[in-house]
């Protein structure tokens, strides 16, 4: 601390110099400092400054605190309110009041208890109570809620609000406690106790509004940190405002800013999976209508494949064909007929001219042999010739390339080239390519190929 230098008698001060000298002297002597004492006089202009005064029984002390310092104040505060501010000494040069230019105010009593805070927050935190990899994962959609809170406070109202609001389904099992005061710490770990041994909820919501660190002192305890990191159950912690952290919300599976945004967190909205049931839905009648017009096209396929290669129908080709043949064979029998009976009129007529008498039983029984033998050989010949016949109509059904269309194959030709594809390896993606059937034909395009190994 440095020690003030002494006025020269002889010089002679102006009000402002003097007030400027001792504003400089009071900051050089007692540079940051912290004082303690009740708010009194209290005022909060529109600026968004505030000003007091200090008190204690005996004295007091004007004190200023800017805008832009107060936003730092995790209370509100209030004349009769007992603080520790720090701050600097300051002199007010217009008037000639000496005050506190007020940097941080706690209420008092507070400093102890954020010492504690701090000691035990950094003890949990080697422990590792704080690692996000034990903390557990919270249910997307809960089959029930349990909630350890007051019941009487207003953040019971708040996440029952919300819960309701969100996913009003899911039922709530509320295990009450005190939130504050020297029981509360015993109360909360009870509950935590007895929802891990009834399991009969999915996950757990430890609440209560906002407050003083005192008030929210009961979920600074170890004992309820510790109850919390036993938990078999996943916490959301939800206490206090948005500002204000506890021990409690370092060890929970999951720290929301405030009841209501620890509800929030709890369930999912209702109408967003309302919303995603139905996209589903659309999705899968899509799918339904698709798939169907797809196995009405391949019934529609196999139907007239099945037409094209049914026994009846290649009876019918079949039995046309043997008719054809057996006009045939019966026009060529006849024709053979004909030219015998010429000839063996023919014969009969030299037979007649050089008939004599005493050969004409001869010749008559040698001609009714022939006759026979002619009948018989030609029977034989027609015979052989119907088994040829249907040798060669087998022969040539075997290979004709119309008769392996007729059993369901098809030629695949490239539509620009004209190339016959016997390979998947000629094919690229995109080819054009055209498929003769036995009646008809068609184009296609390749979407996919698949190589056999």
């Amino acid at each position: 601390m440095l020690e003030p230098s002494l006025p020269d008698r002889e010089q002679i001060y102006s009000v402002t110099e003097l007030n400027r000298a001792t504003k400089r002297l009071l900051a050089e002597y007692f540079a940051t400092i912290r004082v303690e004492g009740e708010i009194s006089n209290l005022s909060t202009p529109s600026s968004g400054h505030i000003y007091f005064t200090l008190k204690d029984a005996n004295a007091q002390v004007r004190c200023a605190m800017f805008r832009m310092n107060l936003r730092r104040v995790r209370f509100r505060p209030e004349n009769g309110k007992q603080v520790v501010v720090t701050a600097q000494v300051g002199l007010y040069e217009p008037r000639g009041d000496y005050q506190l230019i007020v940097e941080a105010m706690e209420e008092a009593g507070s400093g102890a208890l954020q010492q504690a805070f701090e000691r035990l927050k950094n003890k949990l935190l080697a422990e590792g109570l704080f690692e996000a990899s034990r903390k557990q994962a919270i249910p997307s959609l809960p089959s029930r809620i349990g909630l350890i809170t007051s019941s009487t406070g207003a953040a019971i109202h708040d996440i029952l609000t919300v819960l309701k609001r969100r996913f009003p389904a899911v039922p709530v099992i509320l295990y009450p406690v005190a939130v504050q005061g020297d029981s509360a710490r015993h109360e909360i770990v009870r509950a935590l106790e007895t929802a891990n041994q009834r399991q009969e909820i999915d996950v757990l919501i430890l609440a209560r509004g906002g407050g003083s660190l005192e008030d929210l002192w009961a979920f600074n305890e170890e004992i309820v940190a510790r109850a919390i990191a036993a938990s078999e159950i996943p916490v959301i912690s939800g206490v206090g405002h948005e500002v204000d952290f506890t021990i409690a919300d370092f060890v929970a599976d999951l720290r929301a800013p405030t009841p209501s945004a620890a509800a929030e967190h709890a369930v999912p909205d209702q109408q967003e999976w309302i919303n995603t049931f139905r996209a589903y839905e659309l999705q899968l009648q899509q799918l339904i209508r698709r798939k169907l017009t797809q196995q009405r096209q391949t019934l529609d396929w196999l139907q007239r494949a099945l037409q094209l290669q049914h026994p009846g129908q290649q009876l019918q080709r079949n039995a046309q064909r043997l008719d054809e043949l057996e006009n045939r064979l019966r026009m060529a029998m006849q024709v053979r007929i004909s030219q015998n009976k010429v000839r063996l009129e023919s014969k009969a007529q030299t037979l007649y001219r050089h008939n004599p008498a005493d050969k004409i039983g001869y010749h008559r029984q040698k001609l009714h042999y022939f006759e026979k033998q002619l009948q018989r050989a030609m029977l034989g010949k027609l015979e052989q010739l119907k088994r040829q016949q249907t040798a060669l109509t087998q022969t040539l059904h075997a290979v004709s390339p119309l008769a392996t269309l007729e059993r369901g194959y098809a030629i695949v030709t490239d539509s620009g080239s004209g190339e016959i594809i016997k390979s998947s390896h000629q094919l690229n993606s995109d080819s054009v390519l055209e498929t003769r059937l036995s009646h008809g034909r068609f184009t296609s395009r390749v979407k996919e190929i698949k190589h056999d190994e």
